[in-house]
Formats: C-alpha cells, sequence, structure tokens
C-alpha cells in the first residue's frame, strides 16, 4: 500500500521536500516518522471527579419529613435553606447554653450538636 503525503510544513524540514505525488518508503518514511513523533504531542485530559453528594441516609423518611418536604416546596428552596440554616445555628446556640449552665466542655457539647443532628435526620427535619 503506497502512501502519499506532503510534508512541506513541518518545523524544522525533513531535509527533503515531499510531494503528494512521491510515495513514503525507506529513509523518507524513517526520516517523517521521526519529524512528525517530535511534532505531535498527545494532551491527556484530566480525569472526571464528581462531587461528592451530601445527601442524608433517611431522606423521605421519618415522622417529619412529609411536612418538611411540603414547606421547602412552598416556600423555596433557596429561602427554605436560608430559614433552615437560622433554625440550626439558633439550636446549637441554645446548646451551647445549656452546655455553659452545666458545665460542660467542649467535647460534650460538640458530642449533644452532633447526637442532634442525628435526631434531626431520623425524624426527618433533614429531608
Amino acid at each position: 500500500m503506497a502512501v502519499s503525503i506532503s510534508a512541506t510544513g513541518f518545523k524544522g524540514g525533513l531535509g527533503t521536500s515531499l510531494s503528494w505525488g512521491s510515495s513514503i518508503a525507506g529513509e523518507d518514511s524513517a526520516l517523517l516518522a521521526k519529524s512528525v513523533q517530535n511534532q505531535v504531542r498527545v494532551r491527556v485530559a484530566k480525569p472526571v471527579r464528581f462531587q461528592p453528594v451530601m445527601k442524608n441516609v433517611n431522606e423521605g423518611k421519618g415522622l417529619f419529613a412529609p411536612i418538611v418536604v411540603v414547606s421547602r416546596n412552598v416556600i423555596g428552596k433557596k429561602r427554605f435553606n436560608q430559614l433552615r440554616g437560622k433554625a440550626i445555628a439558633l439550636h446549637s446556640q441554645v446548646i451551647t447554653e445549656f452546655c455553659k449552665s452545666i458545665g460542660a466542655d467542649a467535647k460534650q457539647r460538640q458530642g449533644l450538636i452532633r447526637l442532634a443532628k442525628k435526631n434531626g435526620e431520623r425524624l426527618g427535619f433533614l429531608a
């Protein structure tokens, strides 16, 4: 099989100029292969990384989940998340004040906040 190619546009040149009519054989093909190998750079794309989805394991479950879902659909997701954030912040403040009043240290306070989050998930507040 004869291959025809024009190699006049390579940077650095091949030393000889091939035309459309000439076939590559022998020394010319080795010289062309070496020139092409130096000129061709293969770009490898970065692997696609999917963002982890932070989802509640008990989403849609729990006593209060239907109320939470309906209210989110009624008032809108953005406003709902703002209200939820405020409620969580207030609850964390109440837990902090409680820990101060009983003399609990920061580690116990952190444990109580985590427990409140787990309970909220189970009850459906984080649906």
